[in-house]
């Protein structure tokens, strides 16, 4: 059975309890990692606890180089670490390649980002005094990671909070947590304490969420768990990131070029098949050239390849049975509304094990009645014809969620009107689903709290301390007792009475 990662080394549960890590794609079972116990939990806790004081105080200058070393150390082990991903995961291994290139730069990038500021000077309100801003870290951070990207998820995370100052304590999926314990092997050029992996179902992540010492809570995954989170996390008001998710729009207008909005509207909808938090779920296309659009993603999505995620294929598996299910469930749900199948909508013939699913694409003729208020993810494209941009826009936004959204179009007025007017929190025009480490990434609504990546994603983990220096010790006598007699005098015989 695989290990915990606590102060800095591998240790065995106490707990005894255990949970079984499936490969999606073969239904194998392929590992037993610890269902750490509330003493575990303690441990990981009191490590990062200890091991804080210290880690704040090293320079930032000597936090960035462990990192980059750590950065250096996940690029030397990416075939290996991709291989585990593609097994626990059933991602493709072309994406878990990517997986573990992005997660590398993330972390370069945020340790440097973290240098270039440690807080802002403001203007004084008299001579001789300084007034600074210090951005000081939260202490012990707990971050609590969904199943479909692990490692870059974390990368966004972790290394900021580390540059901040702060120790970590990394709670992964259940379905996903071996890349991620490997990932001690990687950090453990840190001091011990500062990074910590913990395994566990619903009771030790409420205990992690619960701990009186824990500061800050990161949390990614669904918009439910996400507000039981927060529930837990209200007693002691700890400050938290949420990551919700989203039900992405994504808008073709009728001048877009079609042939690539068509490409970009299967690789949007279908990624990771279409677990992914920014997967474009809602299609608004413009009726003048709905049809043709249609037929040519059509014809896209019948080239998609599905299958074994080691073999020479587009798309893998869904993580478990029960996400095949949902979406299964939400399909059904979609054809009782009167929603209709144009592709896919079944387990492909050819592969009886593993959680296969086609990829699928349904028309909706009233978008407000048939649409689930709700994120899919999985490989399900919902698409609607639309007047113009003025409907598309409206129905874009008549969701809870408002993560990204993605738009085609030639017409520059246009981007510019879908930009502002889309709510989410980001918005690609003619390119979906880009990341960008030097610009944040969060939601709108009911799509989270907070931001990650960017400078903002470095701010998420800290907090603000405002420093009054007076360098010359001068009096304030204008303040200071005894306080100086007004200038005009005010008798209580003279004061009016009240009511008369």
């Amino acid at each position: 059975m695989e290990r915990l990662f606590i102060g800095g080394e591998y240790v065995e549960s106490v707990g005894g309890g255990t949970i079984a890590v499936e490969d999606p794609a073969t239904e194998e079972v392929i590992a037993v990692v610890p269902d750490a116990s509330a003493e575990d939990v303690d441990r990981a806790v009191h490590a990062a606890r200890q091991a804080q004081p210290a880690w704040r105080r090293m320079d930032a200058l000597e936090r960035a180089e462990l990192l980059h070393r750590c950065a250096d150390r996940l690029n030397e082990a990416a075939d290996d670490l991709a291989v585990l991903l593609t097994r626990e995961g059933g991602k493709t291994l072309k994406e878990n390649r990517d997986e573990v290139a992005w997660s590398v730069t993330a972390i370069r990038h945020l340790a440097e980002v973290a240098r270039t500021s440690r807080g802002r000077v403001v203007g004084a309100t008299k001579p001789d005094q300084l007034n600074v801003v210090l951005n000081e870290p939260y202490g012990v951070v707990v971050h609590i990671l969904p199943f479909n990207y692990p490692l870059v998820l974390l990368a966004w995370q972790v290394p900021a909070a580390l540059a901040a100052g702060n120790t970590c304590i990394v709670k992964p999926a259940e379905q996903t947590p071996l890349a991620t314990l490997k990932l001690g092997e990687i950090f453990s050029c840190l001091p011990p304490g500062v990074f910590n992996v913990v395994t566990a179902t619903g009771p030790g992540s409420a205990r992690l969420v619960e701990h009186p010492d824990t500061d800050m809570i990161a949390f990614t995954g669904s918009v439910q768990t996400g507000s039981r989170v927060m529930a837990a996390a209200a007693p002691r008001i700890k400050k938290l990131l949420l990551e919700l998710g989203g039900s992405d729009p994504f808008l073709v207008l009728g001048d877009a070029k079609l042939d690539v909005a068509a490409r970009g509207a299967v690789f949007a909808a279908f990624l990771n098949a279409g677990q992914v938090c920014t997967s474009a779920e809602r299609f608004f296309v413009e009726e003048r050239v709905y049809d043709a659009f249609m037929a040519e993603m059509l014809k896209l999505r019948d080239a998609v390849r599905v299958g074994d995620p080691f073999d020479d294929v587009d798309m893998g598996a869904l993580i478990s049975g029960d996400a095949r299910e949902q979406v299964i469930r939400t399909l059904d749900e979609l054809t009782e509304r009167g929603a209709r199948v144009l592709a896919g909508g079944e387990v492909p013939a050819h592969l009886p094990k593993g959680y296969f699913f086609e990829p699928t694409v349904v028309e909706l003729t009233e978008p407000r009645r048939q649409t689930p208020n709700r994120e899919v993810f999985g490989p399900l494209a919902m698409v609607t014809p639309v007047r113009d941009l003025d409907e598309a826009i409206e129905l874009a936004n008549a969701s809870d969620l408002g993560l990204g959204a993605s738009v085609y179009t030639s017409s520059l007025e246009a981007a510019m009107r879908a930009a502002t007017e889309l709510q989410a929190g980001m918005v690609w025009i003619n390119d979906p689903l880009k990341d960008n480490d030097a610009a944040p990434f969060g939601g709108w609504k009911m799509s989270g709290l907070g931001r990650e990546l960017g400078t903002e994603g470095i701010a998420a983990f800290t907090q603000t301390k405002h420093v009054h220096i007076d360098f010359a010790q001068a009096p304030s006598p204008e303040w200071w007792f005894p306080y100086e007699r007004p200038p005009i005098p005010v008798s209580r015989g003279t004061l009016p009475i009240p009511g008369a």
